[in-house]
This record gives C-alpha cells, structure tokens and sequence, in this order.
C-alpha cells in the first residue's frame, strides 16, 4: 500500500465525538467543512483530551481510517476557530511528532529543470 493522498490535508479543529466512525466522520467533511470527502485529500481529526488523532481517507474504491493514540504526553493542536486549516505533509509529519506544527519553518518548494 503507498499512500497517494494529494495535498493539502485538512485538519478540522474542534474536537470530534471520538465514538464517530467512517460514516460520521463523512458526514462532517461534506456538512461541517463543506469538502468532497472522495477528493483523495486527508482529513484530520482530534479529541477533546488532545492525544487521539483520526485521519480520513479516500482511496479509489474506499475510505480508509487511522486512528492514534499517545499513551503518554499530547498532541499540539493550531488553536483556530471555526472552519478547517489546510497543512502540508510536513506539518502533519511534525503534528504527529509532538512538534508546533505552525511554528516550524516551511523549507521552499524546488522545481528542478536540469539534471546531470
């Protein structure tokens, strides 16, 4: 499996009813965050306490649905208000790290023309 979602990834702010499963998590993506959740892009989610994580995702034929939980410690979540944020895979890689993920500098986009 090669996970292939496309940029960006949604992350929906307020914490969610972690007893939310595929279909309620749909739901919200479609009403709450007004997104196509088939679109291929990830969406995030948190709980209350701060050390859950569920990610949505569509793959071709199927939602896919991760869930994390920190036994120790909690995530740091961007305080936002309403609406969703877009990230990019870095800030979801440091997010789930533990890091600030606002707070780290983004490197620059390289498009590279010439190859040797």
């Amino acid at each position: 499996m090669v996970l292939s979602f496309s940029e960006p990834i949604w992350f929906y702010p307020e914490p969610v009813d972690f007893r939310k499963q595929l279909d309620g998590l749909v739901l919200l993506v479609s009403d709450c965050l007004e997104k196509l959740p088939t679109s291929g892009h990830l969406f995030l989610f948190r709980n209350r306490s701060s050390n859950k994580v569920k990610l949505l995702w569509w793959d071709r034929n199927g939602f896919w649905l991760f869930y994390k939980r920190l036994e120790k410690g909690r995530f740091i979540f961007p305080s936002l208000g309403a609406g969703a944020l877009a990230l990019s895979r870095d800030q979801l890689s440091w997010l789930l790290s533990g890091l600030d993920c606002l707070k780290q500098p983004l490197l620059p986009e390289v498009k590279v023309t010439n190859f040797y």
